[in-house]
């Protein structure tokens, strides 16, 4: 058991952690492809800049796009140039953030509680099921994440100077951390936009209102971190207003205001989407997670065995946390847009706040009741689920009444894939590992438990992977990447008729063309070059788009989409 007592050299656990990162977070990255459209978008932006070789300006079918600003491509790049423009590269700059994530957590965990804590926290990231997934993903919210979360720790280390000691300093000492923190923050700008901002502004601000807005010197500190946020995130945003104009603060604005009051393309969903989300995407973390998202919730058997100001500290951190949550929580459930891993910051609170109760257990025998409820629940439905896969694989028929009339769908259930009952093994191991934590908890063994569903979760994830991701790809678009595939380095252009793509862009290996086209629900008017081919792809549903194009034929029909041939002679 880890209680904290030893000062052991951390130099170890820091290789142990990296171990487990490396471990866990690079094997198979590149196993399957990239899934269209969130991971692929990133990738063959980067792309571009690879081909392009403007690495300043991030373009999407090599023109001008401002939704994604370029600190996580000029990642992907350096990946690129290393391992080659694939899917391993392009999931690669996540395994690291998984690495630099777990090293993090573990530091601020050994300062604020004690070692124990820091591999708790540790073993929350690496156990839990969304929070372990991400950084074997090729998405921009990981690293995002990350900066916000480092920024904002850095805000609180700075507050908790200027309350203990703050006089008797030079400005560097006085300021660094509120400096360093706003300088980060500025980098989380340039990852994904100034939506980071809105957050941790509306984080701080909440915490100010906790006070009845009378926190000493919060405004001028706001001030200062808001300004070296400003100055680090005007290196790329001041340029590109220089070069571009209004019209580039015009787009991103337009882009946010999207992501809050419009459909967009990625998914929408339910007011509650993201709390189920976080409730069984975060399993088991989530479950120790519930008894402290509000309030504080020191025994006083904690206050009395804790020294004062580490004690105060702690409590401060739960509360920064706890309104953290709640921010990311309300702000993401009322956009419009549900996509999952918009809501992913609030896996920085939610581990901590977990790992705050399995910690107090640890140490103080604090055992909230909803645990013993939430943990087995959760765990076993879970795990029954990862079970049952390959059974309903075999069966897919069942399924089948659930999409009647959709050709599309019925099509995509009709392709023939082979399942077999050893790829429910990583189900049965969550649910076996989730009856034994449940047991050691009941019990007062909070190590025990902790180490036990850590392990369960880690093993689900990791393994369900392996065994199970390729089928999934298969049914949702390996047929379909295999058509682009086999088109690269052929003089062509590729174009999805009635969906949202970027997968014919990264796996076509398009380049640069004097192709423009427009795609609307009544015509499809192309221009290009004589002699050079097009293809079209549609859903079965969709095909009517393509009725009125002349000197247009179809290829083939595979697992619901339709393939057509279009060849531009001379002086058409």
């Amino acid at each position: 058991m880890l209680t904290g007592r030893k000062q052991p050299d951390m130099r170890f656990d820091y290789l142990r952690i990296v171990g487990l990162a490396l471990l866990f977070f690079v094997p198979f990255l590149g196993a399957v492809h990239l899934f269209d459209w969130n991971e692929v978008h990133v990738a063959e932006c980067t792309r571009e800049m690879l081909v392009t070789g403007n690495f300043f300006c991030p373009q999407l079918n090599f023109q001008l796009y401002w939704e994604t600003p370029p600190l996580f491509l000029w990642f992907q790049a350096i990946s690129m140039k290393i391992f080659g423009i694939g899917e391993f590269a392009a999931r690669f700059p996540n395994a690291i953030c998984g690495l630099v994530t777990m090293l993090v957590v573990y530091r601020i965990g050994y300062r604020l509680h004690d070692r124990g804590f820091g591999w708790l926290w540790v073993l929350a990231w690496l156990g839990s099921l969304l929070p372990h997934l991400y950084f074997r993903s090729g998405i921009v919210d990981p690293w995002y994440n990350l900066l916000i979360f480092i920024s904002l720790y850095s805000f609180i280390e700075f507050r908790w100077l200027f309350f203990t000691r703050f006089e008797g300093r030079n400005f560097w000492h006085r300021y660094r951390y509120l400096i360093l923190g706003g300088g980060v923050l500025g980098l989380a700008v340039l990852t994904k936009g100034p939506i980071a901002y809105l957050i941790i502004l509306l984080t701080l601000l909440a915490y100010f209102a906790r006070y009845g807005f009378r926190n000493k010197g919060f405004m001028k500190h706001l001030a200062y971190y808001t300004a070296a946020a400003v100055a680090v995130s005007l290196v790329w945003y001041g340029v590109e207003m220089a070069l571009h104009g209004s019209s580039f603060v015009q787009a991103f604005l337009t882009h946010q205001f999207q992501l809050f009051f419009a459909d967009d393309e990625g998914g929408s969903g339910f007011f509650g989407f993201h709390v189920l989300v976080l409730l069984l995407g975060c399993f088991p973390i989530s479950a120790f997670a519930l008894a402290n998202l509000w309030g504080d919730h020191q025994s006083q058997d904690e206050m009395l065995e804790s020294d004062p100001l580490a004690s105060c500290k702690r409590s401060d951190m739960a509360t920064w946390m706890q309104f953290l949550f709640w921010v990311v929580l309300v702000v993401f459930s009322l956009m419009r847009t549900k996509m999952a891993h918009l809501s992913s910051l609030a896996y920085f609170p939610l581990t901590y706040l977990g790992t705050l109760t399995i910690w107090r257990a640890l140490r103080w025998k604090v055992q909230p009741r909803i645990v013993g409820y939430v943990l087995p629940a959760l765990g076993i439905l879970i795990g029954v689920a990862g079970m049952a896969l390959p059974l309903i694989g075999q069966n897919i028929q069942w399924l089948k009444p659930l999409v009647a009339g959709n050709s599309f769908a019925e099509a995509r259930l009709a392709i023939e894939m082979d399942w077999y009952w050893w790829q429910g093994l990583p189900g049965f191991a969550l649910v076996l590992t989730t009856i034994v934590a449940w047991r050691y908890w009941q019990r007062n063994k909070a190590w025990r438990a902790a180490q036990t569903i850590f392990t369960g979760g880690a093993i689900f994830v990791a393994f369900t992977l392996v065994f199970i991701i390729g089928n999934i790809e298969k049914y949702t678009q390996y047929s379909t990447i295999e058509f682009y595939e086999s088109k690269a380095g052929e003089n062509c252009s590729i174009q999805p008729v009635g969906f949202k793509s970027y997968a014919h862009l990264f796996y076509s290996q398009m380049c640069p063309s004097k192709l423009k086209q427009s795609i609307g629900s009544d015509s499809i008017l192309v221009h290009t070059p004589a002699g050079k081919k097009i293809y079209f792809v549609a859903k079965l549903s969709d095909v009517k788009h393509l009725s009125g194009l002349s000197n247009c034929k179809e290829l083939f029909r595979k697992d619901g989409l339709v393939y057509y041939e279009k060849v531009l002679d001379a002086g058409k």
